[in-house]
């Protein structure tokens, strides 16, 4: 149920704006939550209520018993997880639905589903366990969830590859191929026993004996933000900065992660840098907006980027349409997810929690 901004809510100023905000929260008091990405705007994380990455502020929405209206202030596939988990009564919106995902696109699902049933002409795919990173489509979860797979995040997908083989003997996970390759690395995968799934090409690119070989047949996925970064920006910072800690986000290339002294998901860089001595030099390779929060947050450490990166999709959550948002509930930018879609998705969020209880090691 998308609605465009309207004119009259363009061109006012950014105080105004924040008045305008903060009087309808006070006004739907307890029966409004506003949820926050990491990588949003500093201005749109002070309006908020809860402030983490996509699983944690969906997971959050759901345990919120009076709110009845939920605000997503991220990228759509975000508010289509929220209105999945959300409780029975409760709305989910999102104030801007042009917000999206390049990466989440690049896995569209009936391209998932020709490549699965491809799959099936050379290898027995009920011995092939279907993994999507939470930044997906909703479609896509319920692609999995029919099909016995889960929902993985960048903080569990170590938890979800050990899930996963459990179960089968292969995984195919989208829609992000260098989360998942260094996943993969991270439980002793070789890369021999890794493919690359091309949509663009016959048979993904491949020959049938490299399926029938490989244990994790990855999707030809990327994050711009995070493949922003290369091993170049890693070397220079070293040597501008003797004794820095380089951390970065696993959507990185495998080359940015293997130089790194850590990587982990949005939450696990927020503690990282929190729990870092006084003093200590960290250069973040993750989205900027971020990093900035963290390098403000912390002035006893010196915090700051391994090189710029903006997601522009989620630079597109403004005050302006937060406002509009906010002050014509329920009627403008609802988030629905159909049956059978949402019961499938949910299956493959379900799973993701019970992944969520098993150890990675």
């Amino acid at each position: 149920m998308e609605t465009l901004l309207p004119d009259s809510y363009r061109g006012i100023g950014t105080e105004e704006l924040k008045g305008r905000i903060r009087a309808m929260r006070d006004r739907l008091g307890k029966r409004l939550v506003v949820l926050t990405h990491h990588y949003q705007r500093q201005e749109i994380v002070d309006l908020g209520d809860f402030r983490g990455d996509s699983y944690g502020l969906s997971l959050e929405a759901s345990r919120q018993e009076n709110a009845e209206f939920i605000v997503f202030c991220g990228v759509h596939f975000m508010a289509e997880s929220a209105a999945i988990l959300a409780r029975q009564g409760q709305m989910v919106f999102h104030p801007d639905f042009t917000a999206g995902c390049p990466m989440a696109d690049m896995a569209d699902v009936n391209d998932v589903e020709r490549a699965y049933e491809e799959l099936g002409k050379v290898i027995n795919t009920t011995n092939l366990i279907p993994l999507t990173y939470m930044n997906s489509d909703a479609r896509l979860k319920a692609f999995c969830g029919k099909r016995g797979g889960a929902v993985v995040t960048s903080s569990n997908s170590q938890a979800g590859f050990k899930w996963a083989f459990e179960r089968a003997e292969k995984i195919f996970f989208f829609p992000d191929e260098h989360l998942g390759r260094n996943t993969a690395d991270k439980r002793g995968i070789p890369q021999n026993e890794l493919v690359l799934w091309n949509p663009a090409e016959e048979m993904g690119g491949n020959e049938p004996e490299d399926y029938r070989k490989a244990r994790v047949i990855l999707w030809k996925g990327f994050c711009h933000v995070h493949t922003h970064f290369t091993p170049e920006h890693v070397r220079k910072v070293r040597e501008e900065h003797p004794g820095v800690r380089v951390i970065v986000h696993p959507e990185c290339v495998r080359e940015v992660v293997k130089l790194a002294d850590a990587d982990g998901s949005t939450e696990f860089i927020v503690n990282y840098v929190k729990n870092a001595s006084p003093g200590s030099v960290i250069a973040i390779g993750t989205e900027i907006n971020l990093v900035e929060r963290l390098a403000r947050a912390h002035p006893d450490k010196k915090v700051f980027p391994l090189s710029r990166s903006l997601c522009p999709n989620m630079f597109k959550i403004s005050l302006n349409n937060l406002c509009h948002t906010l002050e014509n509930l329920p009627n403008v930018n609802r988030v629905i997810v159909e049956e059978p879609t949402r019961s499938e998705a949910l299956a493959a969020l379900k799973r993701m929690l019970e992944i969520k209880t098993i150890s990675a090691d």
